[in-house]
């Protein structure tokens, strides 16, 4: 009779790829992935507050889920609040510009264009054209101005450690504001134009540095710092607010 105890118990329901969840009243897509090499439950929220992913050792049910859930709940609210609730783009809000805050000035004109001014005495972006095209045309002023600071960076630190950037891209990416591959393509998000001058410098002396060092070991941060002696203030200041401005959405 002992032999037949496994065939009784209950197979075990593993939890959905991905669902919605409410968290501090907003509904994220939350997604669970199984990884053969966790020993453990971890959360993580995605860049700009977008979603929650939850990676998982093989076979745990969707009641250990739920339960790891529930006791990061308040946790997630926290870190939540960091993060405007579906900001966007539009007339009368504020996006910083080099990290100075602008604000967003719509003026309807048959043919649109974004221009950096004042207003009685305040740093205005004054977007020209139909309004239903103004986060992209926002995006698209942003990309023009981290093509024009970025390549000039790049340039003059890629001097510096006595390398040569085979490409310069600029995307729209969540996942990390830079990259460098192994035969010296460069990539970055031109989201960083919104963060302060020394910032943006810092992530370009930090790509820049992996045409020598493709690593992060002492002697590429050894570089990096001096590439950008402020590197060591500017990583705090990206990894405390870089999601603020991933969260922003030019849609």
């Amino acid at each position: 009779m002992g032999l037949l105890f496994p065939l009784l118990r209950k197979p075990v329901v593993a939890p959905p790829a991905e669902r919605q969840m409410i968290v501090a009243g907003r509904t994220l897509p939350l997604k669970v992935v199984q990884n053969a090499r966790a020993t453990r439950l971890t959360m993580r929220i995605d860049a700009g507050g977008r979603g929650i992913r939850i990676t998982t050792p093989p076979g745990l049910s969707q009641r250990e889920v739920d339960r790891f859930i529930d006791r990061h709940t308040g946790w997630l609210e926290s870190r939540l609040a960091n993060y405007p609730e579906k900001p966007g783009v539009r007339h009368g809000v504020k996006i910083p510009l080099r990290g100075v805050p602008h604000l967003i000035v719509h003026e309807q004109a048959l043919r649109g264009s974004v221009s950096v001014d004042a207003e009685g005495g305040e740093p205005v972006l004054r977007v020209k054209g139909d309004a239903r095209h103004l986060p992209r045309r926002l995006s698209d002023f942003l990309k023009r101005e981290a093509k024009r600071d970025i390549e000039h960076l790049v340039a003059k630190h890629a001097a510096f450690v006595g390398r040569r950037a085979r490409s310069i891209r600029f995307k729209d990416t969540t996942s990390r504001w830079g990259s460098c591959t192994a035969d010296g393509n460069l990539s970055f998000s031109w989201r960083i134009m919104m963060a302060p001058p020394a910032v943006i410098d810092y992530l370009v002396a930090h790509e820049v540095a992996h045409l020598r060092e493709m690593n992060h070991g002492p002697a590429f941060w050894e570089l990096c710092r001096e590439l950008c002696p402020e590197t060591e203030r500017c990583k705090a200041w990206l990894k405390k607010n870089g999601g603020a401005l991933q969260a922003i959405a030019f849609e």
